[in-house]
């Protein structure tokens, strides 16, 4: 298990390349990074455990591995300060996102009110967790955005894993997170963007975006769906009045 000690802080980002990939949301990013050849940036099993939260900000990575009494038989507050679910929080900035690789396990509640409030104090921006929280009421009337597997009463090392890496790579939802990744989480799921990408993906899908809001207005009057969507070379020329039209008004 890592020594609190050799706990290393993450690089974090420009705020607004965050600001631009939470704008163009986890759908857009999901596709335009297949194209990019990432196949499939979709961490599968962390879901909203509240609707209506949409952001971005770079990973702080919390691992945990299978319980193993002798290495780690602590109870929930015997010596805090060992226990690495903590230390992931302690560095959080705003904008920060929580990843927790928690195998899967719908057991162990790795975060509580308290620790998610103290999340939430910092100004982090969310927590994804391939695991289970627990006060999931509390949690939910936070300004925090959650994303997990499920919800149980149990505390974070009462049953089979325990904390004991953090700020590694680690495996959330069968997707590879390194500690700085921008992580776009909103009510369709969660998407991990490698840092050296985000510049391109962000260029990439505000012309995904034009075109879409472009073929949306024209689907919405009644517009032939194979014309539009996708947008198509022969509405190559109402697509760029309408953005010429649309730049000109501001």
């Amino acid at each position: 298990m890592q020594s609190p000690s050799d706990i290393k802080d993450i690089t974090r980002p420009e705020r607004h390349i965050c600001d631009a990939l939470a704008a163009i949301g986890s759908a857009t990013a999901s596709s335009e990074l297949s194209f990019m050849g990432i196949r499939n940036p979709h961490m599968r099993g962390p879901k909203a455990l509240r609707e209506g939260f949409a952001v971005a900000g770079p990973a702080l990575t919390l691992q945990c591995m299978p319980k193993r009494e002798d290495i780690y038989g602590a109870g929930e507050y015997d010596n805090p300060e060992l226990q690495l679910h903590r230390h992931v929080l302690y560095p959080a900035q705003a904008g920060d996102m929580v990843v927790v690789d928690a195998r899967a396990d719908m057991e162990s509640g790795i975060f509580g009110e308290m620790m998610l409030t103290f999340l939430a104090g910092r100004g982090g921006a969310g927590v994804v967790v391939d695991g289970c929280i627990r006060d999931s009421a509390k949690a939910k009337e936070l300004d925090l955005g959650i994303w997990v597997n499920g919800v149980t009463p149990n505390y974070h090392a009462q049953t089979n894993i325990i904390p004991f890496a953090v700020n590694v790579p680690v495996a959330c939802g069968n997707v590879l997170v390194m500690p700085g990744d921008i992580i776009i989480a909103d009510d369709d799921g969660v998407v991990a963007v490698p840092v050296a990408m985000a510049e391109e993906l962000i260029e990439r899908c505000s012309h995904h975006v034009e075109w879409e809001e472009f073929s949306r207005f024209k689907l919405s009057e009644g517009g032939d769906l194979r014309r539009y969507y996708p947008l198509t070379p022969d509405a190559d020329d109402e697509y760029r009045a309408w953005k010429a039209e649309q730049d000109a008004k501001g």
